[in-house]
């Protein structure tokens, strides 16, 4: 056989291997990319997003879009092609598998855990768009979980109202923590809680809950490394009532970056008048009872994403600016927020056509 011809050849059978190497071997890395858009404002899946009832409410116009991150699933894994495919993709962004599925996290528990924490923004959208109206909430510190083994398991259930800890009355989650660290591991924490069951009764039954328990345990040591503190196994959150009902309809959505849109969304069906003016308004943000509007992951995806559905302005917490300035799609101004009251200035600069003074990032 010629020299050139097995030389031909031998390149050939090398970069078929090569191939089969990157299409066979999987590598430690999944993708992120641009997910699906929503505006607040309007339908989802044949009904409206944001339904209120027993409160009046107002035309609205305009997008004001909460944007998602699709992501490969926990037990997908990429092959070599795949991985390079990604990083020389202008839309999509190639991750660590771990960055998205720390500590072997599988499938189910990262969508429960998005489930739960878009569960929480909801509420916390709901709490600081009617705080922003003046409209009162009632608040009280709760069991959101309990850890299976633990102390508290089988005495304390999640829903449990948190009224006091040794008998100092709990007005926010973190005084929990705080109370029960006092303690040096193996010492007695007392309890004094409002069970799930009567606290139901009592929402339904709108009266004030009339039974108390006082539940006694032993403290066990915590995990953490290198610091050893005293536990009993519970993590501590807020329930609310609501003067009048707000529901949020919108499925196959996790994890709490939608907050922000959510608040401004109900904020604006429940006032005269459009926040946006009739304008295309995307963006993004955790928020909490406060208004604080808290960073996100994926921010360049979801910029990319709402620019492609044709918004102009993206709200970006404060904390993103810097990342999602770096490339920013043509025709997109991102809006720099800290604040849900930042976001409704913004918006008011917006549907006035002033924005000449807009926070914008990367300024």
């Amino acid at each position: 056989m010629p020299r050139r011809t097995a030389t031909m050849l031998a390149s050939t059978l090398m970069l078929i291997a090569l191939l089969c190497a990157g299409v066979f071997i999987p590598v430690p890395y999944a993708e992120m990319s641009p997910g699906p858009t929503v505006n607040t404002l309007g339908d989802h899946d044949g009904e409206p997003v944001l339904q209120i009832a027993g409160k009046k409410t107002y035309a609205t116009s305009g997008h004001l879009n909460m944007t998602t991150v699709r992501v490969t699933s926990a037990d997908y894994r990429m092959n070599l092609v795949e991985a390079v495919y990604g990083w020389l993709a202008h839309d999509n962004k190639v991750v660590p598998h771990e960055t998205l599925y720390p500590d072997g996290k599988t499938e189910e528990q990262s969508t429960q855990e998005n489930a739960e924490e878009f569960s929480q923004s909801q509420e916390s959208a709901k709490v600081a768009a009617l705080k922003q109206l003046d409209v009162p909430v009632k608040s009280w510190v709760i069991v959101s979980t309990v850890v299976k083994g633990s102390p508290a398991e089988g005495k304390l259930h999640a829903g449990d109202v948190i009224k006091a800890v040794d008998g100092t009355a709990v007005k926010e989650p973190a005084d929990v923590a705080k109370l029960v660290t006092k303690h040096k591991p193996g010492q007695e924490v007392r309890f004094t809680i409002v069970p799930a069951k009567e606290q139901a009764a009592a929402e339904k039954e709108k009266r004030t809950p009339t039974k108390t328990q006082d539940i006694a345990m032993t403290t066990t040591t915590s995990d953490d490394t290198g610091e050893k503190r005293a536990i009993v196994g519970i993590s501590a959150g807020t329930d609310h009532t609501f003067p009048f009902t707000i529901d949020i309809k919108l499925a196959d959505v996790g994890g709490p970056s939608a907050g922000l849109m959510f608040a401004l969304g109900i904020y604006d069906k429940l006032t005269p008048g459009s926040l946006t003016g009739g304008r295309f308004v995307a963006g993004t943000g955790t928020i909490d009872d406060a208004g604080k509007v808290g960073p996100i992951g994926g921010i360049e995806m979801k910029t990319v994403g709402a620019r492609a559905k044709g918004a102009r302005y993206f709200l970006t917490p404060a904390d993103n600016c810097a990342a999602a300035a770096k490339d920013t799609p043509d025709g997109l101004t991102l809006i720099k927020v800290g604040t849900i009251k930042d976001a409704l200035g913004a918006l008011k600069d917006i549907r006035s056509g002033d924005t000449a003074d807009l926070p914008k990032c990367g300024k």
